[in-house]
């Protein structure tokens, strides 16, 4: 008989879309907690962090509610995270989005916007290429996103796609995983991601 999945608690921004980060996480057979209280992250086993929407939004939010400091503690501590889209970019240090305001510091970093060359917002598929030995592999995932971490940060593990030049689609250390795309809307493959990184399991090679 299969083990009991662990649940998820799903922190609140005030900007992300929950609905389709929720039903992914019910396919996969995981009980999903919705909670904007901090002492609830601190306590939480695994704890994700969505985001659609603006950077500066996304931090205000954070600090009104004092979600910044529970999950700046997480993160520091290498507790099961899991940040997508804006929730990867306020772990950097700022964003071209919004001048003057600061992220949470955890990835040194600006995120920056893609170049005019390209289309911006990059809406659609795109190869994420990752190296063995992560919570996920390479494959097609979809992104929604007008802004990157073009430069993959020193003490992570990046996964990388190329849109204007590449840039890091996904990070790593330990139990801490951060996506630029969105898993929940990205098919089998970004099921089987979340499935690898909510087991603790490495992803099997090769696409899917």
């Amino acid at each position: 008989m299969n083990a009991r999945l662990p649940d998820i608690t799903v922190v609140v921004t005030g900007v992300a879309n929950l609905a389709s980060v929720l039903a992914a996480w019910r396919r996969l057979g995981v009980t999903p907690h919705v909670t904007e209280d901090p002492d609830e992250v601190r306590r939480a086993d695994r704890v994700e962090l969505p985001g659609v929407g603006s950077f500066g939004a996304a931090m205000e939010r954070l600090r009104e509610t004092g979600l910044d400091a529970a999950l700046s503690e997480r993160v520091d501590a290498g507790r099961p995270t899991l940040a997508i889209c804006v929730g990867l970019q306020v772990l950097c240090d700022a964003s071209e989005e919004s001048p003057g305001v600061t992220g949470l510091g955890r990835v040194p970093g600006t995120v920056a916007r893609f170049p005019d060359r390209v289309r911006v917002p990059q809406f659609g598929w795109n190869r994420v290429e990752a190296p063995a030995g992560g919570p996920l592999e390479s494959g097609y995932a979809y992104f929604a996103n007008s802004y990157r971490l073009p430069v993959a940060p020193a003490g992570w593990t990046a996964a990388i796609t190329d849109h204007g030049g590449p840039f890091a689609s996904a990070l790593w250390r330990g139990d801490v995983l951060a996506c630029q795309f969105h898993p929940e809307l990205s098919g089998a493959w970004g099921l089987g991601m979340l499935s690898c990184w909510i087991r603790g399991e490495v992803a099997p090679g090769g696409d899917r």
